[in-house]
C-alpha cells in the first residue's frame, strides 16, 4: 500500500528545483493478540510496525516465528478477528495452551539484544523443532543467478516507492510461488511464512526444498525466522551479518549474499549449490 505526498524536488545540485508528487510506502502499527480456544482469555502479545496488508499472515507467521504456533492445527477457524484495522486477535484451538512466557522473556528477535552470538542460536535451538534437510541434489548455480530478475519484476510497491522490503519463496527449479512486502524486512518474511502455513494441509509445517530470497541485507533475524520454518537455502541481494552467517552454519543452512547481476558470495552451505553449470554467456 502507498500513498502520494506532493515535495519540493531538488536536483542538480541545487541547480533545479520543482513540485513533485512522490509516492511512499504505508507504515501504520499493529497489535497482535492472542485468544484461547479453551478458556477464551486474550493476551496482547506484540506492536509491530507495518504495511496494511495481510495481517493475518502476518500474525501467524509471527508467532510461528517466535515458538508459539507449530502448525495449523494450533489455530482456530476462523484463524483470527480483526474488529481494528490496526489490533489483530489469533484465534487458538481448544487444545491448544502455548507457554506466552516465551515473548515476555524476549525471545531473540533483534539484532540490538545485547546477548553474545553463542547465546543467540543456542536459544533458537531451544525452541526449533524442524531440521534442516539435505537437498536430493546440489541446486544448479545458474537457476540461482535467475531469483534477483524475477523478484525484481515482481516487486510492484517498490518500484513505485523504493522504500519496501520483499521476501519471496521459490522451488528448487527457479519458480516463484509466492511473494511479500512490507516496510520492515521482518514483516515481509512473517507474512511469507505465515501464508505458507494457512495454506499447508499437512500437520507438521516446514518450507523444505524451497529457497527463500531476501530484497536486502540478511540479519540474524530473518535467518532466525527461515531456521524456525526448515528452510534449507536463503539468498539476499544485500550483505549478510557476522551472526547471520554463524546462525546459518550451525542450522546446515546455505547462505547466500549479494545475488545480483551474475554474481552471488556463498557465505556457507556451497556443497547445495551446483558451481558446475555456470555459464559465462551474456
Amino acid at each position: 500500500m502507498i500513498k502520494e505526498f506532493q515535495i519540493h524536488k531538488i536536483a542538480d545540485f541545487g541547480g533545479e528545483e520543482f513540485e513533485i508528487s512522490d509516492n511512499l510506502a504505508i507504515e501504520k502499527p499493529l497489535e497482535i493478540a492472542v485468544k484461547s480456544g479453551s478458556s477464551g482469555e486474550k493476551n496482547s502479545v506484540s506492536v509491530t510496525m507495518r504495511t496494511p496488508e495481510n495481517d493475518e499472515e502476518l500474525a501467524v507467521g509471527f508467532l510461528f516465528t517466535e515458538g508459539i504456533i507449530f502448525s495449523k492445527q494450533n489455530l482456530n477457524n476462523p484463524v483470527s478477528s480483526q474488529i481494528e484495522d490496526h489490533k489483530i486477535t489469533v484465534n487458538f484451538s481448544n487444545d491448544f495452551n502455548p507457554d506466552l512466557q516465551k515473548l515476555k522473556r524476549n525471545f531473540y528477535t533483534t539484532s540490538s539484544c545485547g546477548v553474545c552470538g553463542k547465546e543467540s542460536i543456542e536459544a533458537i535451538k531451544q525452541v526449533c523443532r524442524i531440521p534442516i534437510e539435505e537437498l536430493s541434489e546440489p541446486l544448479n548455480v545458474n537457476i540461482l543467478f535467475s531469483l534477483s530478475e524475477k523478484l525484481r519484476l515482481q516487486q510492484k510497491t517498490f518500484e513505485s516507492t523504493g522504500g519496501i522490503h520483499a521476501s519471496a519463496l521459490f522451488d528448487l527449479e527457479g519458480n516463484l510461488l509466492n511473494l511479500r512486502e512490507d516496510v520492515g524486512r521482518h514483516n515481509a518474511l512473517d507474512k511469507l511464512i505465515g501464508a505458507e502455513l494457512l495454506k499447508t494441509t499437512e500437520n507438521d509445517f516446514f518450507l523444505k526444498d524451497r529457497i527463500v530470497l531476501l530484497s536486502g541485507r540478511a540479519s540474524f533475524e530473518l535467518i532466525q525466522k527461515c531456521a524456525m520454518a526448515g528452510v534449507p537455502i536463503i539468498c539476499a541481494i544485500g550483505a549478510p551479518s557476522s551472526l547471520a552467517v554463524e546462525t546459518a552454519e550451525n542450522f546446515g543452512i546455505t547462505l547466500v549474499g549479494f545475488l545480483k547481476n551474475g554474481n552471488a558470495n556463498i557465505y556457507c552451505g556451497a556443497d547445495k549449490i551446483n558451481l558446475k553449470n555456470g555459464s559465462n554467456e551474456n
